[in-house]
């Protein structure tokens, strides 16, 4: 036979356009309308229902960029429409972008209850299934202007409402009441189920040509001037071809509605609040005529947000849950970003996500659920399995440029050895509309064919686009079981798991290591001042509750502040999101961001003074919050004063000074020609001309010089930085094409000469923009910090600062949450090619058998690593990534001052690097205290404390949680300073676990490389 597709096709476009689709909706009458523009923020419905409305014809123009209308609409069902499905169907002025990037709107009825989400692909409200006619209709729309921000990333000021202007970005284009025609509707659904599958045939199958002979008949029986009419008829003609069951072979996909809204990204913290409560509305209304969704929703500040804002839809999710349309999932806070988050940070994601789903639901989440990440943590495996996840999902690899990821389904192990299943949906989308091509590239691309026969497809428009769809449900029907189509069961993910696990659990191959994603590089770096805001409220939030409960041991009259500590921790986590905490977002977000954490650092810094005055004492102290002792330079009352001190902590200034300055103790400034010569007992450094490192002698291994020959260090080197799309994310590779070296200085000058420090100051000017750098050598101190004050005011550039280290490292030690990763230096291979921009948190060591260097940071995360490239010589170079200047979504991305610090440890073993950069990042507080004895010691330096505090559950339990941090078995004892009376192993939430192994000594403690350990202390 002839094969007619095209013309077939050609007809069936044209019908569908011109005649089909539009007559869905029958008859319609517009709706009555007024408005009342809230002035300023967004305000509870309760407000708006005693607004001033004024009349509003539609075509009108409305919504400065940012602001929200609220509409009236107003009238009455015809008493001719007696029988029929009729709806309110509203558009405010749609665009062309795709949901959740425009306007949007929650309709509710005249008293105030929320009702359902107005979306562009979701513009209806079912007034009734069958009305009586006569029905009067009255409906509040709260309708949000929210401009399209990122058009093909050109830059712009929307993103911003103290920038965004004032020209309406709509015109308001109907509001109607239609008779939705059910059998026409439901015609265009079988027709769109039945050529998309046919596109996704073989040309040559048979099921192909069956399908298009079908669709042929069927627009022999519609007549395209009465389709309401011959309807039925048609879609009879499909009926054989729909009904054929899928082959017993065929792949399955468990299918779970959801929505992925980002908690902040185009939008402002604020709307990320009406989205969540208008999609969740959607989802509940939904789940009223289709009983079979299930509904995937992470995030627990999402639900808390809704259940403080919109309590009505709070109940609503609270009975989708019992009758088990809802499947809360992730575990977590939100979904963070899993690269820069610290450890603790990333624990208390876990913790606080799980505790809320437990307590508010009664759920006990399985899963960590990270579909759009940029990257995976080596950690997350044994934090997943320590807070009760079993299984593990992420969508984003499928973003990978340079190497697909050779599994769908598989174990995911970790630094430790702890594995976690996991699945990544070969779908390669977790916004799935159930369209054939989807299904088929999730059959065709799924890694394990042969061994297993399931996936996962996560459903729904996100990002306030509304969620699942009454069409989507109704295509998981049709494709429930259809010949040439895989298997579609809707279902929750836990199922799915289950199912897959049991399959092919045993079977399933093994990936070791982070799950990197060669994309999105710059992620680590934009929006510097937001990752410095974490990284110092991740460390105050760590001072702060270590001596809190110092103070609770101390003084029964104390108040440990819990509701204050989690309220603060929630803050923090929010903002780990992972468009928030890697610079992803709008202006107004990062705006807000640096807001948030000024207040955080502020309140807490309150926080630990009143902690520190309940310790009682007088005399000026200096308390360390790190595990590890200190012999440090401080400044107090303009003087420096050289302290020794315990870890955890605290000692007179006047004893801890009187006890730790030997003989040996000192810092020197020379100058000879053209240099100046910095030197300690532990240093000697030489610095040029420019203001540049010539020379770093380490003189505890003889002498040996730390850069590498003929190079400088802390070399300032500047590079374009213009990725080909995504703006605030991407550090293409060609970005290396092209540099410049900064090594003209305007001036460098001793500014300290000792005993206790020496310090060399250098001024740069380059562009538009100022830097000025101090090099700090401490007695003591085998540190060379580098003070760095920069006023910022480059265009697409990228600034680094290099350290050329005479160093033959075959692969770098990064610091990741608890523990590090090691990443090859050289480009042996495609993978380590892409990994040419890492993430590292503290500090970053290369080193060769029997010497180390490491690099530590107090607010930096991107790092670059290479080798000496073609006869350079035989060195390694490590840079840091200090800042960027991309233009979208924030126009001004990065641009204005920064303060921060970075140095060069010479001689660094891994135990050095992590002390140092804890360091580093928990600078000792100068307040009145007495001595304080250590709350924990471990008498193994490879075992590091990472947390003291209270149990959650107000007991007065003492919760340490820490962990093996040099990659190798550690036995150590751990002794507390207050008197216990029993302890356990706990798990992430402080559940019990086992009891811990106590002596009369103390608590025996026998670490795994990498361990993580939780210890319930019951005090006295």
């Amino acid at each position: 036979m002839h094969d007619d597709r095209h013309l077939v096709e050609g007809r069936l476009d044209r019908a569908m356009r011109q005649f089909v689709r539009p007559a869905q909706y029958g008859a319609r009458v517009p709706l009555s309308m007024s408005v009342w523009h809230a002035p300023g923020e967004p305000v509870p419905v309760a407000e708006a229902l005693e607004g001033a409305y004024e009349p509003f014809e539609t075509g009108t123009a409305w919504g400065k960029p940012w602001s929200t209308s609220w509409f009236r609409m107003e009238g009455r069902v015809p008493e001719e429409w007696a029988g029929r499905h009729v709806e309110a169907v509203v558009d405010p002025g749609f665009s062309g972008q795709g949901p959740g990037f425009q306007a949007e709107g929650l309709l509710y009825d005249a008293s105030g209850v929320p009702l359902k989400g107005i979306h562009p692909r979701n513009r209806h409200l079912t007034i009734a299934a069958r009305a009586a006619g006569g029905e009067p209709v009255r409906l509040l729309l709260e309708a949000a202007a929210n401009p399209t921000v990122l058009r093909d990333f050109e830059p712009t000021f929307l993103g911003d409402v103290l920038t965004a202007g004032d020209r309406p970005n709509y015109r308001f284009r109907s509001a109607d009441l239609a008779v939705l025609d059910e059998e026409v509707w439901h015609l265009v659904l079988d027709v769109e189920v039945l050529s998309e599958l046919m596109h996704e045939l073989d040309a040559d199958r048979s099921r192909r040509h069956d399908i298009l002979r079908a669709l042929e008949r069927m627009l022999d029986a519609l007549d395209l001037h009465d389709v309401s009419g011959t309807a039925s008829a048609a879609r009879a003609e499909l009926a054989e071809v729909l009904s054929r069951p899928a082959h017993a072979s065929a792949h399955r996909v468990s299918a779970a509605g959801h929505a992925h809204i980002d908690s902040a990204w185009l939008w402002p913290l604020r709307e990320t609040v009406r989205k969540a409560s208008r999609t969740f509305a959607n989802v509940t209304a939904l789940a009223r005529d289709y009983p079979e969704l299930v509904f995937a929703c992470s995030q627990a500040q999402q639900y808390a947000w809704v259940k403080e804002h919109q309590p009505h839809i709070w109940e609503r999710i609270k009975k989708a849950v019992a009758d088990g349309n809802w499947a809360p999932v992730g575990s977590m806070w939100v979904e963070s970003d899993a690269n820069m988050p610290g450890g603790e940070a990333l624990a208390r994601q876990l913790v606080h996500g799980k505790r809320f789903f437990q307590d508010e639901l009664g759920v006990e989440t399985e899963e960590i659920w990270l579909p759009d990440s940029f990257g995976y943590t080596a950690a997350f495996p044994q934090l997943a399995k320590l807070a009760g996840a079993k299984w593990f999902l992420t969508q984003k690899l499928s973003w990978n440029r340079t190497n697909k990821m050779p599994h769908h389904t598989f174990w995911w192990e970790g630094i430790d050895g702890t594995r976690v299943f996991t699945h990544f949906p070969p779908v390669d989308t977790y916004n799935s509309q159930f369209h054939a091509r989807e299904l088929a590239h999730a059959e065709r691309n799924f890694a394990e064919k042969g061994g297993a026969s399931r996936s996962l497809v996560p459903f729904g428009w996100g990002d306030g686009g509304g969620g699942p769809t009454r069409e989507m449900l109704e295509k998981a029907r049709r494709l429930r079981s259809l010949e040439g189509s895989p298997r579609v069961d809707i279902e929750k993910p836990a199922a799915f798991f289950e199912a897959a696990h049991e399959e092919y659990g045993a079977k399933a191959p093994v990936w070791s290591g982070e799950l990197y994603l060669e994309m999105h590089r710059a992620t680590y770096t934009t929006q510097a001042k937001t990752k410095q805001g974490n990284r110092r409220s991740e460390h105050a939030l760590r001072e702060a509750e270590l001596w809190c409960t110092a103070a609770a041991l101390h003084d029964p009259a104390y108040a440990y502040p819990y509701d204050a500590l989690d309220r603060i921790w929630k803050t923090v986590l929010l903002h780990q999101f992972h468009d928030i905490l890697p610079g992803s977002s709008i202006a107004w977000v990062h705006r807000e961001a640096r807001e948030t954490y000024t207040q955080v650092l502020t309140e807490l810094d309150g926080i630990t003074a009143d902690a520190v005055r309940h310790l009682g004492g007088t005399e000026q102290s200096a308390l360390n919050a790190s595990p590890y002792p200190r012999s440090e330079v401080v400044a107090h009352n303009g003087e420096l004063i050289h302290v020794n001190i315990a870890g955890l902590g605290a000692r007179s200034l006047a004893e801890a000074a009187g006890h730790t300055r030997g003989p040996g103790a000192h810092a020197a400034a020379t100058r000879e020609t053209g240099s100046i010569i910095l030197a300690n007992e532990h240093l000697t450094v030489t610095i040029d001309g420019d203001g540049l490192l010539t020379s770093v002698r380490d003189l505890n291994s003889g002498g040996r010089e730390t850069l590498a020959p003929g190079s400088r260090g802390n070399l300032l080197q500047l590079h374009p930085d213009h990725p080909t799309q995504y703006d605030a994310w991407d550090l293409d590779a060609h970005y290396r094409h092209t540099r410049t070296d900064l090594t003209e200085a305007e001036s460098v000058e001793l500014v300290e000469e000792g005993p206790l420090r020496v310090s060399v100051r250098v001024t740069r000017s380059f562009g538009k923009s100022r830097i000025t750098q101090e090099y700090r050598l401490a007695a003591g101190s085998r540190r060379l910090d580098v003070v760095t004050d920069i006023d910022w005011q480059e265009s697409e550039k990228v600034l680094k600062a290099a350290f050329p280290l005479d160093v033959h490292a075959e692969r770098s030690s990064a610091e990741i949450q608890f523990g590090h990763v090691n990443r090859p230096t050289h480009a042996n291979t495609g993978w380590d090619a892409a990994r040419y921009e890492i993430c590292a948190h503290r500090w970053l060591r290369v080193a060769e058998e029997g010497y180390g260097v490491a690099v530590v940071n107090d607010s930096t995360y991107g790092h670059d690593v290479t080798r000496a490239a073609h006869d350079e010589g035989l060195g390694t170079t490590v840079r840091l990534t200090l800042l960027r200047a991309p233009h979208s979504p924030d126009p001004e991305t990065d641009l204005g001052t920064h303060r921060f610090t970075y140095a060069l440890l010479p001689g660094a073993t891994t135990g050095d690097a992590v002390a140092e950069g804890l360091a580093l990042n928990l600078p000792l507080r100068i307040a009145p205290a007495p001595a304080v004895t250590p709350l924990v010691t471990v008498d193994n330096p490879a075992v590091t404390v990472e947390s003291v505090k209270l149990a959650e559950d107000r007991s007065g339990d003492v919760v340490v949680r820490l962990y093996e941090s040099r990659g190798g078995r550690a036995d150590a004892t751990l002794t507390a300073a207050f008197p216990v009376a029993g302890a356990d192993e706990t798990d992430l939430l402080e559940r019990p676990l086992r009891p811990a192994d106590t002596s009369d000594t103390g608590l025996a403690l026998s670490l795994r490389p990498f361990q993580i350990l939780t210890l319930r202390l019951r005090p006295v």
